[in-house]
């Protein structure tokens, strides 16, 4: 299955397709507004998808609420600078459906239990260390033929195109930090940090290990090392987008300190189906 593509829709970022059946408005300028709206509902209705989603500032809620859209999540200051000067905000993830069964989670019932283990675990004390036989480093272009064989492993198909090598390369000379674990030069885990510096943010994504190696706490170690290097780059809000019904990786975000902020509903594929994912999101400061 071919990725979505990424696309300007006027000034605006979206991802969009049959891959994941909607539209996503990753980035929205300003001078798009209110039109960005009805330009969304125009390709929606073009491509006869499901669902639309939008992250967009606290402030402009009641107007995507006119447009059809509800909150699914809530991030606390996610964007620290927007474009027209206004003070730091609130991030929203709103949703709307154009077909009401894209509304319905068959799996409501495993991802509150998911919800709850994490909420559970949080409360424990965590500690993970690197096994004596690993590295841990950020990669580099020269790993990045590694990195998506990794992911090929990892995910059948993926809502991005990280099988790609020339994708990854190019996004590690953009905005991405791609954090790795090694042993006898073989790549055991991955994880990334994609960056928004104008709005001192970052998305904690893109988790894959080794089946052989799991259950080793690779994934908190990477993320611990990604939040250490986002640090002097002054990046204040850390957030996830973790699939919905994976114990492993809802648990880790939560012993990590991250809070659960809402559920995006059947908003993902990953792996031939489309999934629930869970936002989660902590103050690095």
């Amino acid at each position: 299955m071919s990725s979505d593509l990424i696309e300007k829709l006027g000034s605006s970022v979206v991802h969009h397709g049959q891959a994941n059946d909607r539209v996503y408005l990753m980035k929205l300028a300003a001078a798009d507004l209110p039109e960005i709206i009805s330009n969304i509902d125009s390709l929606v209705a073009e491509h006869n998808y499901s669902k639309a989603f939008v992250k967009i500032p606290g402030c402009l809620q009641g107007l995507f609420e006119e447009g059809g859209y509800r909150v699914e999540a809530q991030v606390p200051d996610l964007f620290q600078d927007t474009e027209d000067g206004q003070a730091a905000d609130d991030g929203l993830f709103m949703a709307r459906y154009y077909q009401e069964e894209r509304m319905i989670d068959g799996d409501a019932e495993l991802v509150q239990k998911v919800i709850d283990a994490a909420g559970e675990k949080a409360a424990e004390h965590h500690e993970v260390k690197l096994p004596e036989v690993c590295e841990l480093r950020l990669a580099s272009p020269k790993h990045c033929n590694e990195m998506a064989e990794l992911y090929r492993q990892t995910f059948a198909s993926y809502p991005f195109p990280i099988h790609d090598p020339e994708y990854l390369s190019a996004t590690m000379a953009t905005n991405v930090l791609y954090a790795g674990i090694w042993t006898d030069s073989k790549l055991l885990a991955l994880a990334s940090a994609e960056i928004d510096h104008h709005n001192g943010n970052a998305e904690m994504t893109d988790f894959a290990t080794d089946p052989e190696w799991r259950g080793n706490g690779l994934a908190s170690l990477l993320l611990q090392h990604l939040e250490k290097e986002l640090l002097p780059l002054d990046i204040k809000t850390g957030y996830t987008i973790a699939r919905a019904p994976s114990y492993g990786m809802n648990i880790c975000f939560a012993q990590n300190g991250y809070q659960f902020s809402g559920t995006l509903v059947n908003n993902t594929q990953i792996s031939g189906s489309l999934e629930s994912m869970n936002v989660w999101h902590k103050d690095l400061r």
